[in-house]
């Protein structure tokens, strides 16, 4: 037969055992006397043995309460240990901050330094980071799983977001190393953004939104459809396509070197305004930690 005891009723067992007094375990469990006493016999009953002697000499264990209290004061260790990793997991989640990227920051130790001085100020708290593919422009800020996220402007939905804009880099263009643009410029001279219209370009995934249409540099094309060499969803991708030799890519300064590995270049473009990279935090939702971040991220920013 299946028996569901109430940890209530294994606590006021064990108070008796320890005190052997109905009245003293009672005001140790602050309850009243006739409570405790009705509790007790309900779990006598439930068990179907007697657990205590109640006679004119005081209260005894009976050799079946002798038996049970172990169990009872291991199973009530068990539970009290339980509840408290439980309190402890709810307050590692609320110290948790979830920081989204889908590239590094990098630039100049941006992270470790926001990092520094937020833990400075909340040493009970841990950021945690969260790479987000490039399908997800926000990185994470939409769907939630991100408290705060490092991205390019513009956002898709921007406006049920706050930013902060941490670098404005320009944009340059890789490609190739034996590219004929490339060849024909050396490193270091710009390439004027209207001799690359008619070069297949790498895309962003459809889903990135307002954000793969400034990398293909919309703005600037007059009307004009790009060609569209290949999609890529990571920084790997990308470089093994230009590798391929599958089209060219604008890419900001501060990533050029993460594209710009064996037999791939980059040269400056004119003609195109600087990319903005940001920390972004949904405008209706930020809590204390999430603030606090943004702060750090200022003050590092201003150089304070």
């Amino acid at each position: 037969m299946v028996m569901d005891v109430h940890g209530r009723d294994l606590r006021y067992f064990v108070a008796v055992a320890e005190e052997l007094h109905f009245t003293r375990a009672a005001e140790r469990l602050f309850v009243s006397q006739p409570a405790l006493s009705k509790q007790v016999r309900a779990l006598e009953k439930q068990l179907g043995a007697e657990l205590f002697d109640r006679g004119r000499q005081g209260v005894a264990l009976t050799a079946a309460g002798e038996q049970l209290l172990p169990y009872a004061r291991r199973v009530l260790a068990e539970w009290d240990a339980g509840r408290a990793a439980v309190e402890r997991a709810k307050a590692a989640q609320r110290a948790t901050l979830v920081v989204g990227m889908s590239t590094s920051p990098g630039r100049g130790g941006l992270l470790p330094a926001v990092r520094s001085r937020f833990c400075a100020a909340h040493p009970e708290a841990t950021p945690l980071l969260r790479q987000v593919g490039w399908d997800d422009p926000t990185a994470g800020l939409a769907d939630g799983t991100s408290d705060v996220a490092f991205v390019w402007l513009p956002l898709p939905g921007q406006e049920r977001y706050d930013h902060v804009v941490v670098a404005e880099e320009p944009r340059l263009v890789a490609l190739r190393e034996d590219h004929p643009i490339a060849v024909r410029t050396p490193p270091g001279s710009a390439v004027d953004f209207a001799d690359l219209m008619d070069e297949p370009f790498l895309a962003l995934p459809a889903a990135a939104g307002p954000l793969r249409d400034y990398w293909l540099a919309l703005d600037a094309r007059g009307g004009r459809p790009p060609a569209i060499g290949a999609e890529v969803a990571s920084t790997e991708e990308t470089y093994e396509a230009l590798a391929a030799g599958l089209g060219v890519v604008l890419v900001a300064s501060g990533n050029v070197p993460l594209v710009s590995l064996g037999g791939v270049t980059a040269r400056p473009v004119r003609g195109l305004s600087p990319s903005r990279f940001a920390l972004a935090w949904p405008r209706t939702a930020a809590g204390p930690l999430t603030r606090d971040y943004v702060e750090a991220c200022r003050r590092v920013c201003a150089g304070d």
